[in-house]
């Protein structure tokens, strides 16, 4: 029962009495106002699905002649200086408040997946990178600065973080997400989320659901799951997030899931989310998804019919126009094709939205900002800490860190590029493109300047080789000739993210071939061949088919796009000034063919005799190595294990080698027997451990029943009993030290009360 004394629940009562006011006071064209935003979007390329082709024709006036519901993306369409806009947006929304009948401010959302979306703003790794971290406390620190750099700007959403659990690396989007486990993405997630909403700031997530298990991991391809796998694999992030972290907004997925688009599907925006979760925050459509009902889903006849399917299945605020809601759904209910209920209740959501913002109180605010630090020393604190936690050694024969070499070759075509340090929805890859001459408006490093102040004493040498893309191999020869004459050569390849084929990777840059683009595995095997040990660095946006390089190289550094201190960060690994402690949050493929393929799978779904196809990865999941070594013991298991009350398993960890490092502590189960197949291997819990040489951590992972539960046959999640396996270390079993515990009791139904975040405590 709600306790209608507290401070909070006298809040939220009075939210609702304000809302059910202001409802009751507007005409219709009020009304869904209310629920769309206005888009200024300029000239340039696109930087959303499709938009030349539904931008809409409103202007800024006619658009908000009734009020408005949200401004989209204020800061974050065209390099504007910070400052002069917080003063054009301060006296448009105090117009809406003295010009409009309800004075109704409107609500500014932003992108923020690798910090705010803005020029001059502080450019974080992306979400791969926070994966490879295991580091949910530095995730909360980084959305907070995020969160309070938009409130200093008068933003009050951010469309972020994005939680799809990725399923196939070919998808462009994969340098969005945080990781191909559920756990993994719902705890870092849910950080991001507490984070940012700490900040007085809505986090928004994305994208619900199935996205990112298209087809072939094409974008907008459609979505072939059954109800478990959508169950047990891609819906426990939002649910980790809605129930531990009180998000206050959702944003629908453009996918097709069994030829139901989510945008038109009450069962998961109402059913799901609503009734089941208790989500009382607003749905906000992904842009022009509403309209993609009719134009690309087929499923509604028109516009209105579009309207009509999104607004009744729980879309509450079309984005980023009012393509569908305004003209076309008004039209709809005076007509009585829709009932205005709908409206209602979408309406009354979004007013209580805007009343928790404070955007419903009276009082007048200080102003505009006169002026704005958008990356602070913190944030480049935060950025380098988490650039340096993200680095991933996937291979090491020991040429690494590099002893004071007398000369490098540096070569590649990521070895002295900014945008090679920053995913699609940074802007400098996002917007800039589209502004040719405009500076990055923050300092970023490339690889060739940090290593060389890395490392001062070495003759640093630089030829690009080739460039990302392209077939174009005459620059191999003068890459290869300063490899022979060196002591050592650093190759750094990979991708350019961008946007809808305008790079190697991001949105829409989908692929069908995991080998690195254009020729850079040409070069690469070309620098080997000269004999200097080779040291292979990939910044990319997703895992590529490198097992090759595994092998012939000296080492390989894996970097995924680690934003405006990922350069030192690099060079840091590479001089060993940074121990790296990243692991792998997602499968290195072997090869394309091999996908769809993640460390998630049924004992069918790995190598069998029955098949004459190999699915061993290159690199598993949790996979990365340290220039210290680990040691790590199962000394305990609690008593009383049982399927009400999960487990309790002690981990020691010892740093055996001669430097401080970090250890990302992996526990992994197997359910030996189930009454459906189950993963031959699942992630736990995990933490992250520093410790001196010599030194020793006893860690401690409460593994609740939400942990261990999966949908069973009669379609609800249970914990059965039976043998459990536990192991640490990576997601592949060893060969030893394997531990058995008995789960007790009988088949327990796991309710909401039963899905809290799993607990860990080291001392």
């Amino acid at each position: 029962m709600t306790d209608v004394t507290s401070p909070t629940s006298r809040a939220t009562a009075r939210a609702a009495d304000h809302a059910s006011e202001l409802l009751a006071r507007m005409t219709l064209e009020e009304k869904l106002a209310q629920l769309v935003g206005f888009w200024d979007q300029g000239d340039g390329d696109a930087v959303a699905p499709l938009q030349g082709d539904f931008a809409g024709e409103s202007t800024l006036e006619a658009a908000v002649q009734h009020g408005l519901g949200q401004l989209t993306r204020v800061y974050g369409t065209t390099p504007v200086d910070p400052v002069e806009r917080a003063a054009w947006l301060w006296a448009f929304q105090r117009r809406l408040v003295e010009e409009t009948r309800l004075g109704i401010p409107a609500l500014v959302h932003e992108e923020c997946l690798t910090g705010l979306a803005a020029w001059r703003a502080a450019t974080f790794p992306t979400p791969l990178a926070w994966g490879a971290s295991f580091d949910p406390d530095l995730v909360h620190e980084m959305a907070a600065a995020i969160g309070a750099s938009m409130r200093e700007l008068g933003i009050h959403q951010g469309l972020a973080p994005v939680l799809d659990v990725v399923r196939d690396p070919r998808w462009g989007r994969v340098e969005e997400c945080l990781g191909e486990d559920p756990y993994l993405v719902g705890v870092l997630g849910t950080s991001y989320v507490t984070g940012l909403q700490s900040s007085g700031v809505h986090a928004t997530l994305k994208h619900f659901v199935g996205y990112s298990a298209s087809a072939a991991g094409r974008n907008f391809a459609p979505v072939h799951v059954g109800p478990r796998e959508l169950a047990d694999v891609l819906l426990p992030p939002f649910e980790m997030a809605v129930l531990d972290g009180g998000v206050r907004s959702v944003m629908n997925s453009y996918a097709e899931i069994d030829g139901l688009p989510v945008a038109a599907d009450p069962a998961l925006l109402t059913g799901l989310l609503r009734e089941q979760w208790g989500f009382e925050g607003t749905v906000v459509a992904d842009y022009y998804s509403i309209a993609f009902l009719h134009h690309l889903h087929d499923v509604a006849g028109d516009l209105a019919d579009a309207a009509g399917q999104a607004l009744g299945a729980g879309i509450d605020v079309e984005l980023p126009t009012g393509n569908a809601y305004l003209a076309p759904l008004a039209e709809a209910v005076r007509t009585g094709r829709v009932p205005e209920a709908h409206v209602d209740r979408a309406v009354e959501r979004v007013l209580r939205q805007k009343a928790d913002l404070g955007l419903l109180d009276a009082a007048p605010d200080d102003g505009p900002p006169a002026r704005v630090d958008l990356d602070t020393p913190h944030h480049r604190d935060v950025a380098r800490r988490l650039a340096e936690e993200s680095v991933v050694l996937l291979a090491n024969d020991g040429v690494l860190p590099l002893a004071a070499p007398p000369s490098i070759a540096l070569v590649g075509p990521n070895a002295d590029r900014v945008e090679a340090m920053f995913g699609c929805y940074a802007f400098a890859n996002h917007v800039l493109p589209q502004h040719p001459g405009v500076p990055v408006g923050i300092e970023v490093a490339t690889v060739r300047e940090a290593l060389a102040g890395e490392l001062p004493g070495a003759q640093v040498r630089h030829a690009s080789g080739c460039t990302v893309t392209g077939d174009d191999s005459a620059g191999l020869a003068e890459a290869v000739e300063l490899a022979a004459a060196a002591a050592v050569a650093v190759v750094v390849v990979g991708d350019q993210s961008g946007l809808f084929g305008r790079g190697t990777s991001g949105e829409g840059c989908d692929t069908d071939d995991l080998e690195l683009p254009g020729v850079q595995r040409l070069l690469v095997e070309q620098v080997v061949a000269t004999g200097t040990p080779t040291v292979l660095v990939v910044l990319s946006g997703r895992p590529y088919a490198i097992g090759w390089a595994l092998e012939t190289c000296a080492a390989v550094v894996q970097a995924f796009f680690p934003g405006e201190e990922g350069a030192p960060a690099v060079a840091g690994v590479l001089s060993g000034r940074v121990n790296p402690s990243g692991r792998l949050p997602v499968t290195l493929p072997r090869s394309a063919g091999a996908q769809p393929y993640g460390y998630l799978h049924p004992r069918l779904g790995g190598d069998v005799e029955v098949s004459s196809v190999a699915t061993q990865p290159a690199l598993p999941f949790g996979h990365g190595l340290s220039y210290t070594s680990f040691e790590r013991e199962v000394v305990e298991v609690a008593d009383g294990a049982s399927t009400r009350s999960g487990v309790r398993v002690t981990v020691r960890v010892t740093n055996t080698g001669d430097r401080a490092g970090a250890d990302v502590v992996q526990l992994y189960g197997r359910d030996v027997v189930a009454s459906v197949t189950r993963p031959l291997a699942q992630l736990l819990g995990f933490r992250r451990v520093v410790l001196a040489p010599g030194a020793t951590a006893l860690v401690e992972l409460d593994v609740p029943p939400a942990r261990l539960a999966f949908t069973g046959r009669d379609g609800t999640r249970v914990v059965e009993p039976g043998t459990l396996l536990l192991w640490t270390g990576t997601s592949q079993p060893p060969a030893g030290d394997v531990h058995e515990v008995d789960l007790a009791g009988p088949v327990h139904r796991v309710g909401l009360a039963d899905r809290r975040v799993t607990t860990t405590r080291c001392r």
